[in-house]
């Protein structure tokens, strides 16, 4: 039996919830998507930055796992932190919130039938105290995410290239161009998970051709096409 990976909707806008179980002896890669994520894993909480490369395969030793996923640009109003001081990083909670409060939340998520509905509602919590994330920078990840250039999106929000850059590392952990390559990949794997042939999906996505996806495969998530898909 492989992986199982669940997520849905939530109520926290634009976020999803998660919940991960693996195999002992299973090994589990995560790719690089543009956001953050607050985990629940053995007993902690932990924050996971934003990635600019593939994460280690964690698991050997089996267990489930549950999260909630923040869409790129939201989660550092909730956090508290900019995400470039996180990037490539996990974290625990307590090093970004008061130990006593990240205590507490610890007890609670322990003792709940579903730590992702525990998650979820920390993080509703959270985001109904604390100032909406930056609109100006959830733009620029839906205009790039549509496939739109750094420029293009950089003159609808209008912003110089400097200001767009330095925001940008607040609010995704790296710059749009970063940004953009990431969300690129993944329009792309989530296209030939919908069974659309490599070289159509690079297409579609925005790549230049298929050589060009596969670059991006291996730079970005650390294997090739074909090794991923295969272990998915």
């Amino acid at each position: 039996m492989g992986d199982r990976y669940e997520e849905r909707v939530s109520r926290v806008d634009g976020a999803k919830v998660w919940t991960l179980t693996v195999p002992r002896g299973s090994f589990h890669a995560v790719l690089p998507d543009g956001c953050m994520d607050l985990l629940w894993i053995g007993g902690r909480l932990l924050v996971a930055g934003p990635d600019t490369r593939a994460e280690a395969p964690s698991g050997s030793d089996g267990g489930s796992y549950a999260g909630i996923r923040f869409a790129p640009g939201t989660a550092p109003a909730l956090l508290g932190v900019e995400a470039c001081e996180l990037r490539d990083r996990r974290i625990d909670l307590a090093d970004l919130w008061p130990a006593a409060l990240v205590r507490e939340l610890t007890e609670r998520v322990a003792c709940a039938a579903d730590p992702a509905a525990a998650l979820e509602d920390i993080a509703a919590r959270r985001a109904a105290d604390t100032r909406p994330p930056d609109p100006a920078m959830r733009s620029v990840a839906a205009q790039l995410d549509s496939g739109r250039t750094v420029a293009q999106t950089a003159r609808t929000v209008g912003l110089g290239a400097r200001q767009l850059h330095r925001r940008s590392l607040a609010a995704f952990g790296y710059g749009p161009k970063t940004l953009a390559r990431v969300l690129r990949l993944q329009r792309a794997l989530a296209l030939v998970r919908s069974g659309t042939p490599y070289a159509e999906a690079a297409i579609l996505a925005g790549c230049a051709d298929q050589a060009h996806l596969a670059r991006e495969m291996r730079e970005l998530g650390g294997t090739t096409l074909t090794e991923y898909f295969a272990g998915a």
